[in-house]
């Protein structure tokens, strides 16, 4: 198998810009998420656009960058190019979208690589003003941060070598090693239903946990799954699609099995944040949405006709 390209398996947060800019430390007073699990029925709905600058934009504003936390690991949607070393992607497009709308240039931005496990702490802690790191929107996770409309849909799928067994999501992975991200809504998933599948390290959770089955970023799972350390990998097919072309030894397995939607994350109570992220989106939606899609995705995930219509809160 193809070795996978430009992995980080960096367990802590680093910085890919350099400059004396400071933490992200910006909080809005606007109204927190009134989210509880029981009562989530459309976590996909968002606050209304507006241009209006509240107290997070402005001391976005006030320092001249935004921040934002990216993968740098993810082919076509946030990775680091070899030829030329910038980041590049799917993903990277759009957070350059919102920093020319924030602060009228596409290179008003410092991206921040974090793993998959980190990003809502990223947020909480103020080291970044948003994450734009294909993040699923659902209930757990608007009670901990806030999204702006969806910007993209994709679904959990099975990934496996072309020749394998594993048939996809079901019972073909009893006692197979599977591998999924630390913080991962595919994770998620295999706590709910396994079929059998081993996905826990033996040390999960502890200073021993050995990073083979749970891991800090999901192409570590491609690269498990390469050394023959793991028989799937279990993630958004949007993901695995990218890493099915990174190695064509590996295929998609079954069909998705889940629907979820990408997000742009905030820290909870920055409002305006949010729905200025959300005016970008209406405008974003109309043209520059297809122009990335074309250029990142259309070839190894075809058949999408635009991205998912926003819903708005109405209260």
């Amino acid at each position: 198998m193809a070795v996978a390209c430009g992995l980080t398996a960096a367990l802590t947060l680093v910085p890919l810009s350099r400059g004396d800019i400071g933490p992200a430390r910006v909080s809005g007073a606007g109204s927190v998420l009134p989210a509880k699990a029981d009562t989530c029925r459309d976590p996909e709905a968002s606050l209304p656009p507006s241009t209006a600058d509240g107290p997070a934009v402005a001391a976005i504003k006030a320092r001249g960058k935004l921040i934002v936390g990216v993968d740098q690991n993810s082919y076509r949607w946030g990775y680091r190019d070899p030829a030329t070393g910038r980041l590049e992607g799917f993903d990277i497009d759009l957070a350059r979208a919102i920093a020319q709308d924030l602060l009228g240039s596409r290179d008003a931005v410092v991206f921040r690589a974090i793993p998959t496990n980190q990003r809502i702490a990223a947020l909480e802690n103020g080291t970044v003003d948003l994450v734009v790191r294909t993040m699923t929107i659902n209930c757990k996770r608007i009670r901990q941060v806030a999204f702006s409309t969806a910007y993209f849909q994709a679904g959990q799928q099975v990934l496996a070598p072309e020749g394998s067994p594993v048939t996809g999501y079901d019972s073909s992975l009893k006692g197979k090693r599977v591998c999924s991200a630390e913080g991962s809504t595919a994770y998620e998933a295999l706590e709910r239903q396994s079929f059998g599948a081993v996905f826990r390290d033996r040390h999960e959770d502890s200073p021993q946990d050995e990073d083979v089955h749970t891991v800090p970023n999901q192409l570590d799972c491609l690269v498990r799954l390469q050394m023959g350390e793991v028989d799937a990998v279990v993630t958004d097919n949007a993901l695995a699609a990218g890493q099915a072309a990174q190695d064509p030894a590996v295929t998609l397995k079954g069909r998705p099995f889940t629907t979820e939607y990408y997000g742009v994350a905030a820290k909870l109570g920055n409002d305006d944040l949010v729905r200025r992220v959300n005016q970008v989106l209406v405008d974003y939606r109309k043209g520059p949405w297809t122009k990335a899609y074309d250029r990142w995705l259309r070839t190894v995930l075809p058949g999408i006709s635009g991205p998912p219509a926003p819903k708005y809160r109405t209260n």
